[in-house]
């Protein structure tokens, strides 16, 4: 699948077949994480695959998300934002680290996609449950949990989420615009 296809084509999906995803797959796609832009270098996200049901289930009570127990993998993402804050300062590396999973997320995200698999971006979650569940460290944040399956049913066609006129500005906040190039008359 091309780039293009994946960014227009990838969508939340909350019902998933119960057919159990390759995960050589799902590696892949958190292989596709190492090439995000990270701050210095600093490499300070972690990605945990669980496939124990049990767990699952914990996790998908966490989230308070009946579908998250539907998936045959779940994909959490966690952070050290200590790692950051060393080398930048709070306010800083705390900033750093939200880009930085964010931007690792969106590659794992688009790789899900040219997969054939399907997930939704839960952000909503207990935490402490999480961590608990999976014995993460206190200092290690969970940044999201991402249910992996394959999609239920007939994939619908996507609609179209905003107008590009609606997130664009030119020079400024305000200015929807771009100014034309002005001529000169030589």
């Amino acid at each position: 699948m091309e780039l293009e296809k994946a960014i227009k084509s990838r969508k939340s999906v909350k019902k998933f077949l119960n057919e159990k995803p390759d995960w050589r797959d799902i590696l892949e796609a958190i292989d596709a994480v190492r090439y995000a832009p990270m701050a210095g270098n600093c490499f300070n996200l972690k990605f945990i695959v669980v496939d124990v049901l049990e767990k699952i289930e914990k996790i998908a009570l966490a989230c308070q998300q009946d579908f998250v127990s539907q998936a045959r993998y779940l994909v959490v993402v966690t952070s050290d934002p200590k790692i950051l804050v060393n080398c930048y300062g709070e306010k800083e590396g705390k900033r750093y680290n939200k880009q930085q999973a964010g931007a690792a997320i969106e590659n794992f995200l688009l790789k899900i996609t040219e997969s054939g698999l399907s997930t939704c971006w839960v952000g909503y979650f207990a935490e402490e449950q999480i961590k608990r569940c999976l014995k993460i460290p206190d200092n290690v944040d969970v940044e999201a949990v991402f249910p992996i399956g394959y999609e239920f049913g007939k994939p619908l066609t996507k609609k179209m989420k905003i107008e590009l006129d609606a997130v664009l500005r030119f020079n400024d906040y305000k200015t929807k615009k771009m100014n034309p190039e002005k001529k000169i008359n030589v």
